[in-house]
């Protein structure tokens, strides 16, 4: 499937480290929503989590998720963008280098912890809509 392609004010708003939050579905269908560091590269998100979690499971067993991206700036959460679409690969994360990524986006460091399993994964959009 093609990826949802953005206009270039919203790629713009997607490239900065806003706050956000995904959505999972439970196998039972119901949602399960947490807050997350993203980062966005050539129309796709990488997202990264220890392999415990729960959202990682729910990945794994239904890869179609949401992710709304929140402004941070003046306009605060008025302004978002949700992406919806679905995980297209899980892969661990051996050398830390995507959760890096991620802390060196959201923090300007590396990642502190160094001694649990990480795992990335990658969200293709098919479509997204945002305010304003």
């Amino acid at each position: 499937m093609p990826r949802a392609p953005v206009p270039p004010e919203v790629d713009e708003f997607l490239r900065l480290p806003n706050p956000a939050v995904i959505a999972t579905l439970r196998p039972d269908g119901s949602p399960h929503s947490v807050p997350t560091w993203y980062d966005w590269d050539d129309g796709r998100v990488l997202l990264n989590m220890e392999d415990t979690r729960l959202r990682l499971r729910y990945m794994a067993h239904d890869p179609r998720v949401a992710l709304t991206v929140l402004g941070s700036g003046e306009d605060g959460w008025y302004r978002h963008v949700s992406l919806l679409g679905r995980i297209v690969s899980i892969e661990d994360d051996e050398s830390l280098a995507d959760i890096d990524r991620l802390a060196l986006r959201y923090t300007g460091h590396p990642f502190r912890t160094r001694d649990r399993k990480r795992v990335s994964a990658w969200l293709e959009p098919e479509r997204w809509h945002g305010w304003p």
